[in-house]
């Protein structure tokens, strides 16, 4: 009886595990959702800091405010996906749907900010302010 009852706790714990997985994996990736959108935040106050005188300022503008644009689009789109449910035949092809555009937002989210490290925020790059240089930190 002894042996019976190790079984079933043993049971239950791996049962447990993978629900305890599955959540930390959901909070791990809203947090760096959140840190990415934090970010994209600081380097469009930044490239607004210096303006104009970015080589590359209105490239750098554009595909920060797309990322920032994708990525609340794509939150908004799960908040409205998981008001949803699934359970309801006539509402899975909807869900489907609304899961690829929030699959899509991130991937274009992600090609942007690939895009945008490609042509820099590089603190250790000097730039000219009214011909004194000051280094970015």
């Amino acid at each position: 009886m002894a042996q019976l009852e190790g079984r079933v706790i043993e049971t239950e714990m791996k049962a447990m595990d993978a629900n305890r997985y599955a959540t930390k994996k959901t909070i791990a990736q809203g947090m760096l959702d959140i840190a990415l959108l934090t970010a994209n935040a600081s380097q469009l106050k930044y490239i607004l800091q210096v303006g104009e005188q970015h080589q590359f300022y209105k490239l750098m503008l554009i595909l920060i405010s797309l990322s920032i644009v994708m990525q609340v689009a794509a939150g908004v789109l799960l908040v409205v996906q998981s008001l949803v449910s699934i359970a309801k035949s006539q509402n899975r092809s909807i869900l489907y749907t609304v899961n690829h555009f929030v699959d899509a937002f991130i991937f274009l989210s992600v090609f942007c900010d690939i895009i945008k490290m490609n042509f820099g925020l590089d603190p250790a790059i000097p730039f000219q302010v009214d011909e004194v240089e000051v280094f970015k930190t």
